[in-house]
């Protein structure tokens, strides 16, 4: 029997909405993992301009000028959120209020209070909410987690990753704006502690440095996260400087080593003590290592099979990351206009 359409509305009209309605279209025609039973139905801007170009680029029949109205339009199924990441708490909350189901952009939102929120009215409303940590569905992330934990490295004792862009940024970029989430930490940070997280769980400590911009952002993080197991993870994100983008994991009995790119890696190789490295390389058949495909396949599924929340993005892990970026950034001194000190970020940490 053939799957009902999942019809999709996209909420801004930025690179990172483009990408991703882009992978969906091109994914429905091929009739691939998230396709052809996707449809993209809606989608809105602040600018009714911006709204009408962007559905004219991708044969979108509804554009709207206004959030509130693609929120209210009954006939989505789902709604993409891909603002920046200071307006997640508003835009997807509206659509949650309506009763949507929204994959939002990550940062999920600025601080785990707003994070919490979201969460909370997800479930009040009883509707599906997932952060588009497009990572944790890649399939050959997907395999190195299942190495790690079916103990191919033995225990976990370090991991280390690295996301770094060259810049320079001008101070007037949204990479550089306070009112926007601006810093490394939150745009480009969050795959670092993602990536710990997703084999270690939160941590029970943080420690972390930063170079602060003149407007108050952080242009790079240095953080040091640690577990009661023993293991660390050391963690940097920088604007100011591009890096490798690599990661490795290492255990008490092995390896494994991502060369570049590690949140949408190519290839990744394991070396276990007394053998031979092995090469795992990502299978042609899934695609552009840059496609976001398999995160909204994984939302059509969870859909189709009534879940609230995808055991591959739990909302628990989202939860976990947002404290830990928030530690960071009190660790730091990085705080965003609006931001009590207290009742936004207590730089406390809860492990799971």
């Amino acid at each position: 029997m053939t799957e009902p359409s999942v019809r999709w509305g996209i909420l801004a009209t930025g690179g990172i909405a483009a990408a991703f309605t882009a992978d969906l279209v091109a994914a429905s025609h091929s009739g691939s993992a998230a396709g052809p039973d996707a449809e993209v139905v809606a989608v809105a801007s602040r600018s009714q301009d911006s709204a009408d170009a962007f559905a004219e680029r991708f044969g979108i029949p509804r554009a709207y000028g206004d959030w509130n109205a693609l929120a209210e339009d009954g006939d989505i199924d789902v709604v993409y959120v891909a603002t920046p990441h200071s307006a997640h708490r508003v835009a997807a909350g509206l659509c949650l209020e309506a009763g949507r189901n929204v994959l939002c952009e990550k940062a999920f939102t600025l601080n785990a209070r707003e994070a919490g929120e979201l969460v909370a009215l997800a479930k009040a409303r009883g509707s599906f909410l997932m952060e588009a940590m497009w990572m944790y569905c890649n399939p050959l992330v997907r395999r190195l987690k299942a190495l790690v934990d079916d103990g191919a490295i033995g225990e976990v004792r370090h991991v280390q990753a690295d996301f770094g862009l060259a810049g320079p940024f001008a101070s007037s970029h949204r990479l550089r704006d306070p009112a926007q989430g601006g810093g490394a930490l939150l745009d480009l940070g969050v795959y670092p502690v993602s990536f710990a997280q997703l084999l270690l769980g939160e941590p029970s400590d943080v420690t972390a440095r930063s170079m602060l911009s003149a407007e108050g952002v952080d242009l790079q993080t240095g953080a040091l996260l640690s577990w009661d197991s023993g293991a660390l993870a050391s963690l940097h994100c920088s604007i100011v400087g591009g890096t490798a983008t690599a990661a490795s994991v290492t255990g008490s009995g092995g390896r494994i080593d991502i060369p570049h790119g590690f949140f949408f890696p190519d290839r990744f190789v394991l070396h276990r003590d007394g053998r031979d490295p092995e090469e795992f390389t990502a299978d042609p058949a899934d695609g552009p290592r840059t496609s976001l495909r398999h995160e909204a396949a994984e939302v059509m599924r969870a859909l189709r099979a009534g879940e609230t929340e995808s055991p591959l993005v739990p909302l628990d892990g989202t939860l976990a990351v947002m404290r830990t970026l928030d530690a960071i950034r009190d660790r730091v001194g990085v705080r965003y206009p609006g931001e009590a000190p207290e009742a936004d970020r207590a730089g406390e940490l809860t492990p799971v």
